[in-house]
Protein backbone atom coordinates (compact mmCIF):
# COMPACT_ATOMS: atom_id res chain seq x y z
CA UNK A 1 0.00 0.00 0.00
CA UNK A 2 1.58 3.35 -1.28
CA UNK A 3 0.90 6.24 1.35
CA UNK A 4 1.85 10.11 0.90
CA UNK A 5 5.11 11.91 1.93
CA UNK A 6 3.30 13.32 5.14
CA UNK A 7 2.14 10.33 6.19
CA UNK A 8 5.32 8.42 5.94
CA UNK A 9 7.28 11.18 7.76
CA UNK A 10 4.68 10.39 10.40
CA UNK A 11 5.86 6.94 10.43
CA UNK A 12 9.79 7.90 10.98
CA UNK A 13 9.04 10.27 13.37
CA UNK A 14 7.12 8.17 15.59
CA UNK A 15 10.74 6.26 15.40
CA UNK A 16 13.08 9.08 16.29
CA UNK A 17 14.43 9.75 13.11
CA UNK A 18 14.92 13.14 11.97
CA UNK A 19 12.83 14.74 9.44
CA UNK A 20 12.27 18.22 8.05
CA UNK A 21 9.14 19.38 9.61
CA UNK A 22 6.40 20.10 7.76
CA UNK A 23 2.53 20.52 7.67
CA UNK A 24 -0.29 18.55 5.29
CA UNK A 25 -3.08 21.00 4.49
CA UNK A 26 -5.84 21.21 2.05
CA UNK A 27 -6.84 24.39 0.98
CA UNK A 28 -4.94 28.01 0.64
CA UNK A 29 -5.74 29.32 4.04
CA UNK A 30 -4.91 26.25 5.70
CA UNK A 31 -1.37 26.68 3.80
CA UNK A 32 -0.89 30.03 5.06
CA UNK A 33 -1.86 29.34 8.81
CA UNK A 34 0.93 26.37 8.35
CA UNK A 35 3.52 28.51 7.30
CA UNK A 36 3.18 30.98 10.05
CA UNK A 37 3.07 27.90 12.40
CA UNK A 38 6.43 26.71 10.91
CA UNK A 39 8.27 29.93 11.29
CA UNK A 40 6.77 29.54 15.04
CA UNK A 41 8.59 26.38 15.80
CA UNK A 42 11.25 26.20 13.16
CA UNK A 43 12.39 29.77 12.80
CA UNK A 44 12.02 29.62 8.99
CA UNK A 45 11.20 32.29 6.65
CA UNK A 46 10.99 30.22 3.50
CA UNK A 47 8.36 27.71 2.86
CA UNK A 48 8.20 24.88 0.69
CA UNK A 49 5.05 23.70 -0.81
CA UNK A 50 4.83 19.86 -1.88
CA UNK A 51 2.12 18.18 -3.89
CA UNK A 52 1.05 15.15 -2.14
CA UNK A 53 0.21 12.07 -4.41
CA UNK A 54 1.11 8.74 -4.98
CA UNK A 55 3.67 9.18 -7.52
CA UNK A 56 7.52 10.70 -8.11
CA UNK A 57 9.04 13.16 -10.07
CA UNK A 58 6.45 16.09 -8.61
CA UNK A 59 9.17 18.58 -8.41
CA UNK A 60 9.72 18.33 -12.27
CA UNK A 61 6.11 17.47 -13.06
CA UNK A 62 3.87 20.65 -13.98
CA UNK A 63 -0.17 21.68 -13.07
CA UNK A 64 -1.82 21.09 -16.40
CA UNK A 65 -2.54 24.09 -17.97
CA UNK A 66 0.22 26.55 -15.52
CA UNK A 67 3.84 26.91 -14.65
CA UNK A 68 3.49 25.95 -11.60
CA UNK A 69 5.25 22.35 -10.79
CA UNK A 70 4.41 19.87 -7.89
CA UNK A 71 7.15 21.05 -5.51
CA UNK A 72 7.76 25.16 -5.11
CA UNK A 73 9.51 27.26 -2.93
CA UNK A 74 7.87 29.89 -1.29
CA UNK A 75 9.71 33.18 0.13
CA UNK A 76 6.81 35.12 1.30
CA UNK A 77 3.77 34.20 3.17
CA UNK A 78 1.70 36.02 0.07
CA UNK A 79 3.51 33.22 -1.94
CA UNK A 80 2.37 30.28 -0.01
CA UNK A 81 -0.72 31.00 -0.42
CA UNK A 82 -0.61 31.98 -3.92
CA UNK A 83 1.27 28.85 -4.67
CA UNK A 84 -1.18 26.28 -2.67
CA UNK A 85 -3.91 27.60 -4.38
CA UNK A 86 -2.50 26.93 -7.72
CA UNK A 87 -1.48 24.07 -6.87
CA UNK A 88 -4.32 22.40 -4.67
CA UNK A 89 -7.10 20.79 -7.06
CA UNK A 90 -4.64 21.21 -10.54
CA UNK A 91 -4.02 18.12 -11.81
CA UNK A 92 0.13 16.90 -11.74
CA UNK A 93 1.75 15.31 -14.55
CA UNK A 94 4.93 13.73 -13.80
CA UNK A 95 6.75 10.96 -15.38
CA UNK A 96 5.18 8.32 -13.00
CA UNK A 97 1.24 9.86 -13.63
CA UNK A 98 1.51 9.62 -17.19
CA UNK A 99 -0.18 12.36 -19.61
CA UNK A 100 -4.00 11.57 -17.20
CA UNK A 101 -1.80 13.08 -14.62
CA UNK A 102 -3.31 13.34 -11.01
CA UNK A 103 -5.45 15.58 -9.26
CA UNK A 104 -3.66 17.08 -5.83
CA UNK A 105 -6.36 17.42 -3.28
CA UNK A 106 -3.57 17.63 -0.26
CA UNK A 107 -0.14 19.50 0.47
CA UNK A 108 2.40 19.61 2.22
CA UNK A 109 3.63 22.84 3.50
CA UNK A 110 7.63 22.93 4.46
CA UNK A 111 10.21 24.53 6.47
CA UNK A 112 12.70 25.38 4.53
CA UNK A 113 15.87 23.36 5.96
CA UNK A 114 18.55 24.55 3.27
CA UNK A 115 19.81 27.15 5.49
CA UNK A 116 23.30 28.87 5.03
CA UNK A 117 26.20 27.55 7.28
CA UNK A 118 29.81 27.62 7.12
CA UNK A 119 29.83 24.28 4.92
CA UNK A 120 26.61 24.05 2.10
CA UNK A 121 24.07 21.75 2.77
CA UNK A 122 24.80 18.64 0.82
CA UNK A 123 21.62 15.91 -0.61
CA UNK A 124 22.28 12.38 -0.32
CA UNK A 125 20.27 9.22 -0.76
CA UNK A 126 18.91 5.98 1.24
CA UNK A 127 16.71 3.30 0.50
CA UNK A 128 15.76 0.26 2.31
CA UNK A 129 14.18 -2.70 0.64
CA UNK A 130 13.86 -6.74 0.03
CA UNK A 131 16.65 -8.12 -2.25
CA UNK A 132 14.36 -11.24 -3.38
CA UNK A 133 17.33 -12.97 -5.06
CA UNK A 134 18.95 -13.02 -2.12
CA UNK A 135 16.38 -13.20 0.45
CA UNK A 136 18.10 -10.15 2.59
CA UNK A 137 17.32 -6.38 3.30
CA UNK A 138 19.46 -4.18 1.16
CA UNK A 139 20.59 -0.70 2.10
CA UNK A 140 20.89 1.43 -0.78
CA UNK A 141 22.95 4.44 -0.64
CA UNK A 142 24.49 7.10 -3.09
CA UNK A 143 25.98 10.31 -2.37
CA UNK A 144 24.05 11.63 -5.61
CA UNK A 145 21.02 12.58 -3.98
CA UNK A 146 18.09 14.94 -5.26
CA UNK A 147 18.39 13.29 -8.42
CA UNK A 148 16.60 10.31 -10.18
CA UNK A 149 18.29 7.61 -8.43
CA UNK A 150 18.01 5.43 -12.25
CA UNK A 151 20.08 8.29 -13.63
CA UNK A 152 22.56 7.79 -11.03
CA UNK A 153 22.62 4.33 -11.58
CA UNK A 154 22.71 4.66 -15.19
CA UNK A 155 25.57 7.23 -15.61
CA UNK A 156 28.12 6.96 -12.41
CA UNK A 157 27.12 3.40 -11.18
CA UNK A 158 30.30 3.96 -9.07
CA UNK A 159 28.43 6.25 -6.89
CA UNK A 160 25.75 3.68 -5.88
CA UNK A 161 26.81 1.06 -3.18
CA UNK A 162 24.47 -1.20 -1.13
CA UNK A 163 24.91 -3.08 2.24
CA UNK A 164 23.00 -6.63 2.91
CA UNK A 165 21.01 -6.85 6.17
CA UNK A 166 20.28 -10.58 7.13
CA UNK A 167 16.75 -9.86 8.45
CA UNK A 168 17.64 -13.06 11.27
CA UNK A 169 20.72 -10.85 12.63
CA UNK A 170 18.62 -7.22 11.74
CA UNK A 171 21.28 -4.37 11.09
CA UNK A 172 24.27 -4.16 12.54
CA UNK A 173 25.93 -1.06 14.19
CA UNK A 174 29.17 -1.75 12.45
CA UNK A 175 26.83 -1.97 8.88
CA UNK A 176 25.41 1.50 9.97
CA UNK A 177 28.57 2.76 10.00
CA UNK A 178 29.95 0.87 7.05
CA UNK A 179 27.05 3.12 5.07
CA UNK A 180 28.17 6.28 6.80
CA UNK A 181 31.75 6.30 5.42
CA UNK A 182 30.28 5.31 2.10
CA UNK A 183 28.68 8.47 2.33
CA UNK A 184 32.05 10.25 2.64
CA UNK A 185 30.69 11.82 6.29
CA UNK A 186 32.96 12.28 9.61
CA UNK A 187 32.72 14.21 12.47
CA UNK A 188 29.12 15.00 14.06
CA UNK A 189 27.27 14.38 10.30
CA UNK A 190 29.18 10.64 10.66
CA UNK A 191 27.41 10.30 14.44
CA UNK A 192 24.34 12.10 13.30
CA UNK A 193 23.92 9.53 9.96
CA UNK A 194 24.80 6.53 12.06
CA UNK A 195 22.04 6.71 13.99
CA UNK A 196 19.48 8.05 11.69
CA UNK A 197 20.18 4.80 9.86
CA UNK A 198 19.98 2.69 12.75
CA UNK A 199 16.50 4.34 13.62
CA UNK A 200 15.42 4.30 9.55
CA UNK A 201 16.01 0.41 9.72
CA UNK A 202 13.99 0.11 12.71
CA UNK A 203 10.78 1.93 11.14
CA UNK A 204 11.05 0.01 8.18
CA UNK A 205 11.17 -3.77 10.04
CA UNK A 206 8.49 -2.81 12.68
CA UNK A 207 5.80 -1.14 10.31
CA UNK A 208 6.31 -3.79 8.03
CA UNK A 209 7.18 -1.39 5.21
CA UNK A 210 8.21 -2.75 1.36
CA UNK A 211 10.51 -0.21 0.47
CA UNK A 212 11.29 2.95 2.22
CA UNK A 213 13.45 5.91 -0.07
CA UNK A 214 15.01 8.96 1.47
CA UNK A 215 16.11 11.25 -1.43
CA UNK A 216 17.07 13.66 -0.60
CA UNK A 217 18.64 12.45 2.56
CA UNK A 218 20.19 16.02 3.48
CA UNK A 219 23.10 17.21 5.68
CA UNK A 220 22.77 20.23 6.98
CA UNK A 221 25.38 23.51 7.25
CA UNK A 222 25.41 22.40 11.30
CA UNK A 223 25.71 18.74 10.12
CA UNK A 224 22.33 17.48 10.89
CA UNK A 225 20.98 14.69 8.90
CA UNK A 226 17.31 15.07 7.98
CA UNK A 227 14.65 12.89 5.91
CA UNK A 228 13.95 15.95 3.56
CA UNK A 229 11.39 13.65 2.00
CA UNK A 230 10.06 10.08 1.95
CA UNK A 231 8.52 7.50 0.04
CA UNK A 232 6.96 4.86 1.86
CA UNK A 233 5.03 1.47 0.91
CA UNK A 234 3.91 -1.11 3.25
CA UNK A 235 3.10 -4.79 3.01
CA UNK A 236 -0.65 -5.05 2.39
CA UNK A 237 -0.57 -8.72 3.61
CA UNK A 238 0.88 -7.12 7.41
CA UNK A 239 -1.72 -4.31 7.54
CA UNK A 240 -3.94 -6.40 10.09
CA UNK A 241 -1.00 -6.13 12.23
CA UNK A 242 -0.95 -2.25 11.77
CA UNK A 243 -4.72 -0.78 12.14
CA UNK A 244 -3.54 2.67 12.63
CA UNK A 245 -1.42 2.07 9.41
CA UNK A 246 -4.11 1.06 7.37
CA UNK A 247 -5.87 3.56 8.07
CA UNK A 248 -3.66 5.78 6.09
CA UNK A 249 -5.10 4.50 2.88
CA UNK A 250 -6.00 7.04 0.22
CA UNK A 251 -8.50 5.50 -2.43
CA UNK A 252 -8.81 8.42 -4.04
CA UNK A 253 -4.96 7.60 -5.51
CA UNK A 254 -6.35 4.30 -6.60
CA UNK A 255 -8.31 3.32 -9.28
CA UNK A 256 -11.97 3.72 -8.78
CA UNK A 257 -12.63 -0.20 -10.39
CA UNK A 258 -9.81 -1.77 -8.16
CA UNK A 259 -11.51 0.08 -5.34
CA UNK A 260 -14.47 -1.99 -6.03
CA UNK A 261 -12.89 -5.32 -6.55
CA UNK A 262 -11.14 -4.97 -3.60
CA UNK A 263 -14.56 -4.28 -1.88
CA UNK A 264 -15.58 -7.60 -3.33
CA UNK A 265 -12.54 -9.34 -2.61
CA UNK A 266 -11.40 -9.84 -6.25
CA UNK A 267 -7.51 -9.50 -7.39
CA UNK A 268 -8.11 -6.87 -10.28
CA UNK A 269 -6.00 -4.63 -12.35
CA UNK A 270 -6.75 -2.53 -15.14
CA UNK A 271 -5.18 -2.95 -18.24
CA UNK A 272 -5.45 -1.58 -22.00
CA UNK A 273 -6.62 -4.36 -23.59
CA UNK A 274 -10.01 -5.03 -25.25
CA UNK A 275 -10.59 -8.81 -23.95
CA UNK A 276 -11.68 -9.15 -20.09
CA UNK A 277 -10.82 -11.73 -18.47
CA UNK A 278 -12.11 -13.79 -15.18
CA UNK A 279 -10.63 -16.70 -13.95
CA UNK A 280 -9.37 -18.38 -10.60
CA UNK A 281 -5.80 -17.98 -9.64
CA UNK A 282 -3.13 -16.31 -9.74
CA UNK A 283 -1.00 -18.61 -12.27
CA UNK A 284 -4.39 -19.59 -14.47
CA UNK A 285 -5.01 -15.97 -15.06
CA UNK A 286 -1.59 -14.77 -16.18
CA UNK A 287 -1.87 -17.85 -18.89
CA UNK A 288 -5.11 -16.85 -19.65
CA UNK A 289 -3.78 -13.64 -20.71
CA UNK A 290 -0.90 -15.38 -22.70
CA UNK A 291 -3.43 -17.11 -24.56
CA UNK A 292 -5.58 -13.82 -25.17
CA UNK A 293 -2.72 -12.27 -26.81
CA UNK A 294 -1.76 -15.43 -29.30
CA UNK A 295 -5.51 -15.34 -30.24
CA UNK A 296 -4.95 -11.85 -31.45
CA UNK A 297 -6.21 -9.66 -28.73
CA UNK A 298 -5.13 -8.00 -25.96
CA UNK A 299 -6.12 -8.23 -22.16
CA UNK A 300 -8.38 -5.68 -20.44
CA UNK A 301 -7.79 -6.73 -16.97
CA UNK A 302 -6.17 -9.29 -14.58
CA UNK A 303 -9.39 -10.47 -12.61
CA UNK A 304 -8.74 -13.28 -9.68
CA UNK A 305 -11.76 -14.29 -8.35
CA UNK A 306 -10.21 -17.10 -6.41
CA UNK A 307 -10.70 -20.79 -5.28
CA UNK A 308 -14.47 -19.69 -3.78
CA UNK A 309 -16.47 -18.66 -7.37
CA UNK A 310 -20.13 -18.32 -6.85
CA UNK A 311 -22.78 -15.99 -8.31
CA UNK A 312 -22.54 -13.36 -6.53
CA UNK A 313 -18.46 -13.35 -7.41
CA UNK A 314 -18.59 -14.03 -10.32
CA UNK A 315 -21.22 -11.38 -10.67
CA UNK A 316 -19.22 -8.63 -9.47
CA UNK A 317 -16.39 -9.56 -11.85
CA UNK A 318 -18.85 -9.28 -14.71
CA UNK A 319 -19.85 -5.59 -13.58
CA UNK A 320 -16.42 -4.24 -12.74
CA UNK A 321 -15.31 -5.72 -16.53
CA UNK A 322 -18.50 -3.83 -18.30
CA UNK A 323 -17.24 -0.86 -16.69
CA UNK A 324 -13.91 -0.45 -18.97
CA UNK A 325 -15.34 0.58 -22.48
CA UNK A 326 -12.60 -0.69 -24.29
CA UNK A 327 -13.71 -4.69 -23.46
CA UNK A 328 -15.21 -6.58 -27.03
CA UNK A 329 -15.37 -9.46 -25.09
CA UNK A 330 -15.07 -11.56 -22.13
CA UNK A 331 -12.84 -14.69 -21.32
CA UNK A 332 -14.04 -17.18 -17.75
CA UNK A 333 -11.57 -19.24 -17.43
CA UNK A 334 -11.98 -21.73 -14.22
CA UNK A 335 -9.87 -24.90 -13.33
CA UNK A 336 -12.29 -27.22 -11.24
CA UNK A 337 -10.10 -28.15 -8.59
CA UNK A 338 -10.97 -26.62 -5.18
CA UNK A 339 -14.54 -25.24 -7.11
CA UNK A 340 -16.54 -27.54 -9.16
CA UNK A 341 -16.83 -26.40 -13.04
CA UNK A 342 -20.94 -26.88 -12.85
CA UNK A 343 -21.04 -24.36 -9.40
CA UNK A 344 -19.12 -22.05 -11.72
CA UNK A 345 -21.62 -22.74 -14.53
CA UNK A 346 -24.16 -22.05 -12.08
CA UNK A 347 -22.93 -19.16 -11.19
CA UNK A 348 -22.56 -17.78 -14.51
CA UNK A 349 -25.91 -18.21 -15.41
CA UNK A 350 -27.22 -16.75 -12.43
CA UNK A 351 -24.96 -13.55 -12.88
CA UNK A 352 -25.71 -13.23 -16.36
CA UNK A 353 -29.35 -13.11 -16.17
CA UNK A 354 -29.17 -10.68 -12.59
CA UNK A 355 -27.03 -8.04 -14.74
CA UNK A 356 -29.55 -8.52 -18.06
CA UNK A 357 -28.28 -7.93 -21.37
CA UNK A 358 -24.36 -8.03 -21.33
CA UNK A 359 -23.34 -6.23 -24.80
CA UNK A 360 -20.02 -8.39 -25.10
CA UNK A 361 -19.26 -11.98 -26.20
CA UNK A 362 -19.18 -14.23 -22.94
CA UNK A 363 -16.64 -16.97 -23.93
CA UNK A 364 -16.56 -19.57 -20.98
CA UNK A 365 -13.68 -22.11 -20.44
CA UNK A 366 -14.59 -24.79 -17.60
CA UNK A 367 -11.68 -27.80 -16.90
CA UNK A 368 -11.21 -29.91 -14.27
CA UNK A 369 -14.49 -31.33 -11.67
CA UNK A 370 -17.15 -31.51 -13.40
CA UNK A 371 -16.26 -29.81 -16.60
CA UNK A 372 -18.77 -32.01 -18.91
CA UNK A 373 -21.57 -31.09 -16.76
CA UNK A 374 -20.58 -27.08 -16.26
CA UNK A 375 -20.49 -26.83 -20.32
CA UNK A 376 -24.12 -28.31 -20.59
CA UNK A 377 -25.29 -25.99 -18.23
CA UNK A 378 -23.81 -22.83 -20.39
CA UNK A 379 -24.63 -24.48 -23.50
CA UNK A 380 -28.42 -25.11 -22.53
CA UNK A 381 -28.87 -21.58 -20.88
CA UNK A 382 -30.28 -20.28 -23.72
CA UNK A 383 -27.88 -16.69 -23.00
CA UNK A 384 -25.76 -15.79 -25.90
CA UNK A 385 -22.53 -17.44 -23.84
CA UNK A 386 -20.09 -19.82 -25.64
CA UNK A 387 -18.61 -22.84 -23.63
CA UNK A 388 -14.98 -24.62 -24.31
CA UNK A 389 -12.99 -27.68 -22.44
CA UNK A 390 -9.90 -27.28 -24.72
CA UNK A 391 -7.80 -23.81 -23.86
CA UNK A 392 -6.96 -23.46 -27.77
CA UNK A 393 -10.58 -23.96 -28.39
CA UNK A 394 -11.22 -21.09 -26.28
CA UNK A 395 -8.81 -18.99 -28.20
CA UNK A 396 -10.37 -20.03 -31.46
CA UNK A 397 -13.61 -17.84 -29.73
CA UNK A 398 -12.01 -15.33 -28.30
CA UNK A 399 -10.52 -14.80 -31.67
CA UNK A 400 -13.72 -14.89 -33.76
CA UNK A 401 -15.35 -12.40 -30.98
CA UNK A 402 -12.97 -9.25 -32.05
CA UNK A 403 -12.82 -9.88 -35.36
Amino acid sequence: MNIHEYQGKEILKKHGVKIGEGIMVETPEQALEAAKKLTELTGANLWVIKAQIHAGGRGKGKIKGTEYRGVMVAKTLDEVKAKASQILGGTLVTLQTGADGKVVNKVLVAADVYYPGATPPKELYLSILLDRATGQNVIIASTEGGMDIEEVAHNTPDKIFKEWINPLVGLQPFQARKVAFGLGLSGNAFKEMVSFITKLYKAYVESDAEMIEINPVLKTSDDQILAVDCKLSLDDNALFRHPELAAYRDITEEDPLEVEAGENNLNYVKLDGNVGCMVNGAGLAMATMDVIKLSGGEPANFLDVGGGANAKTVEAGFRIILKDPNVKAILINVFGGIVRCDRVANGVVEAYKAIGNIPVPIIVRLQGTNAEEGAKIINESGLKVKSAVVLKDAAKLVNEAIS
